[in-house]
């Protein structure tokens, strides 16, 4: 697997990883994320511009500006990550590496609702 497909592999499964408990049992408990992510206050809390957010969580520029400007709204996974990166806007760098690791796994820009 590249690092794209492992990113997007981490993404996609963080849901069920974050409802279940280490025996694989469900905790019982929804993850419950708010219904406006605000995607521009979040790139702003991170400190960078549309493209530079666009290829730390590997969408395109046009999925950022579809989301700051409410013609879309993140949906699934994206909304997972919008929700952490909230929370701790460096949470990519220290998961995955620093910037520099981070540039080299070059994720590639995808379309995403």
């Amino acid at each position: 697997m590249g690092g794209d497909d492992d990113f997007n592999q981490l993404i996609a499964s963080l849901g069920d990883i974050l409802a279940f408990s280490d025996d694989g049992q469900s905790l019982g408990v929804g993850i419950e994320i708010s219904d406006s992510i605000d995607a521009a206050a979040i790139r702003h809390k991170a400190g960078l511009s549309q493209a530079a957010f666009a290829r730390r969580i590997g969408v395109s520029v046009g999925t950022i500006r579809n989301w700051e400007q409410g013609r879309r709204s993140p949906q699934g996974p994206a909304r997972i990550l919008l929700a952490l990166l909230d929370r701790n806007p460096r949470i990519v760098e220290e998961t995955l590496g620093d910037r520099e690791e981070a540039q080299r796994i070059s994720l590639a820009p995808q379309e995403v609702s």
